[in-house]
């Protein structure tokens, strides 16, 4: 196997996405804001470019970063959180211009469940998002700038929540009080899984689809963190019954496991003190 795959955004999913696919037998590039982190991506064996995405344009090389990619995985978080939010939406215009100059035909772009907002039930990639956070909307229309580009074949994956072994949503709300959606289901998966729905997307060519990526067990949030907790020794979090109408939405991964495909790593933590 010959494929050389970019990957966009080696941070804490990125950078283990692309170990994985180069000790699979593909040939990696990668970019990253830091250039502290170049040597890393060296030291690996991925070839690194320092890139960065603007909402009024993109520095670095990136024309020499595309050039030659069988595949490109768009991994860049919204970043909308915090003093500075940048337009993401215009991020991707500058992106998608870039790569409409080069050979480059597969993209997999990375989004979220957000984009499926307070819509609420069983919900499979079917079920029309209906975002209501601002990074869930630009996620959405970012999502329609790579799909309706007829150049490309390109792969939507909304993953959920996203845990890993040095990353839990508990550690943020262990002791917390007065929390008000312990009635909700959790939506999560693990970096494991997100990883290996990526990679199995490659080795079947599963383009031009739409992927829920969501482990399927889903636990009313009070019962899951209080649990967590206490595998770990960390103090509750606890909950106060909501006066306001529980939007109960669980996300199915329909389209990656009815393709005989699974998902391996649990939510649930072996974790014990």
């Amino acid at each position: 196997m010959n494929k050389i795959v970019g990957v966009i955004g080696c941070g804490w999913l990125g950078l283990p996405l692309a170990k994985e696919l180069l000790n699979s037998g593909y040939r990696l590039k990668g970019t990253t804001t830091s250039k502290a982190k170049m040597d890393t991506l060296k030291r690996e064996g991925i070839e690194g470019f320092h890139i960065k995405l603007n909402e009024d344009g993109i520095t670095g090389q990136i024309q020499n970063f595309l050039e030659g990619l069988h595949i490109l995985i768009v991994n860049v978080p919204p970043g909308l959180r915090g003093d500075n939010p940048e337009n993401y939406v215009s991020k991707m215009k500058f992106l998608l211009k870039e790569i409409q100059k080069v050979s480059v035909k597969h993209i997999v772009f990375v989004s979220s469940t957000s984009v499926y907002g307070n819509v609420e039930g069983e919900i499979t990639e079917a079920v029309a998002p209906r975002p209501i956070s601002e990074s869930g909307k630009q996620l959405l229309r970012s999502e329609k700038l790579f799909s309706e580009a007829k150049t490309l074949n390109t792969t939507i994956i909304r993953f959920g929540g996203l845990i890993g072994e040095d990353r839990h949503p508990i550690h943020h709300l262990a002791g917390k009080s007065g929390l008000k959606n312990g009635e909700e289901l959790v939506n999560l998966i693990h970096r494991k899984d997100c990883i290996h729905i990526i990679k199995t997307i490659l080795e079947n060519n599963y383009w031009n689809s739409v992927f829920n990526g969501v482990y399927p067990l889903h636990p009313p949030k009070k019962e899951y963190y209080t649990n967590e907790a206490e595998k770990r020794g960390l103090p509750k979090p606890t909950f106060e019954k909501s006066s306001i109408k529980i939007i109960k939405k669980c996300i199915i991964s329909k389209n990656f496991l009815n393709n005989n495909n699974f998902l391996y790593t649990s939510i649930i933590s072996k974790f014990t003190i």
